[in-house]
């Protein structure tokens, strides 16, 4: 299996990468933050890293510094892959970087307006451009895979105002993206789906909270719903059920989350809980009722 993930640095993209690769593909690890030089969000992880943790997995992970917004780079990227193996049988738009550019809760007419316009080519632009340039390499052969990573299912978007109106739009808009792809691939036997993680721990959420991957229950005094949070490898092996399912068709232009797939196809996050944030957002902590985190996950 050949494998392209857009945006593999960090948290939800290089948790599938790495999933991927404990299954045998071989990984192409995109990014801008390398050993020699950071991306502007200015965090240490880098793809190197993930390419590395590919391998240690059991695939082959090749990391490849990419700007996804500049449509040369993401070409001789497709060029490559084509050159050097042909084919393309899954790709994962995870590209984002837009964590530092909106405002909670803030009106468009007073949101920096540059940010915000950044926030949407880092999040819509670039999945565009990617599919783009990719997507003729993966309709070569019948099956391919196409999963972009949103934040919020459409259902629960669609009546939700999600944080900023820059952020909303950016959010629905990765959504529906899938949908329309899931129709250009129809007749190429192709398959798109929109996945959302739940409440992530990645490695900024873990850090903005000061604990790590073993303490992170520390939190949950802080943040309650944290007790349903979920790590990145749930998202990945969300991936590698879609990937490795012959029957994926029929989720294809269907918008689902990490904890919808777990309960459909039996796979479990590394502590072997089925973590389902979102169902327990809009049973418990949106009505405002109490329940047992532990039956959420």
């Amino acid at each position: 299996m050949i494998a392209l993930v857009a945006g593999a640095t960090r948290g939800t993209g290089r948790g599938i990468a790495v999933e991927l690769g404990a299954i045998g593909a071989t990984v192409y690890c995109t990014g801008r933050s390398t050993r020699a030089r950071r991306s502007e969000m200015d965090r240490p992880e880098t793809i190197e890293e993930t390419a590395e943790l590919v391998t240690r997995a059991g695939g082959t992970g090749i990391a490849v510094q990419v700007d996804h917004l500049d449509p040369a780079q993401v070409r001789a990227l497709v060029e490559r892959i084509d050159r050097e193996h042909g084919r393309l049988d899954v790709l994962v738009n995870d590209v984002w970087g837009g964590d530092a550019l909106f405002e909670w809760d803030t009106p468009v007419w007073e949101h920096d307006l540059d940010n915000g316009l950044r926030l949407l080519r880092l999040a819509i632009d670039t999945h565009l451009i990617t599919s783009h340039h990719a997507l003729p390499l993966l309709i070569r052969n019948p099956g391919g895979l196409v999963v972009e990573v949103t934040d919020g299912t459409t259902d629960y978007n669609a009546t939700r105002y999600r944080v900023s109106p820059f952020y909303d739009l950016a959010k629905v808009s990765v959504n529906r993206l899938a949908f329309g792809q899931a129709h250009d691939l129809r007749p190429h036997g192709g398959t798109a789906v929109a996945l959302t993680p739940g409440f992530l721990r990645s490695e900024a959420m873990l850090e903005n909270f000061g604990v790590t991957e073993e303490t992170w229950r520390d939190a949950v005094a802080h943040e309650p719903t944290f007790a349903v949070s979920e790590t990145p490898a749930y998202a990945g092996r969300a991936v590698v059920a879609l990937a490795t399912d012959p029957g994926r068709q029929r989720w294809s232009g269907r918008s689902v989350s990490s904890g919808e797939l777990a309960r459909e196809y039996g796979f479990t996050d590394v502590d072997g809980s089925r973590p389902d944030v979102w169902r327990y957002i809009t049973e418990v902590r949106e009505p405002g009722r109490t329940a047992d985190p532990d039956d959420y996950r």
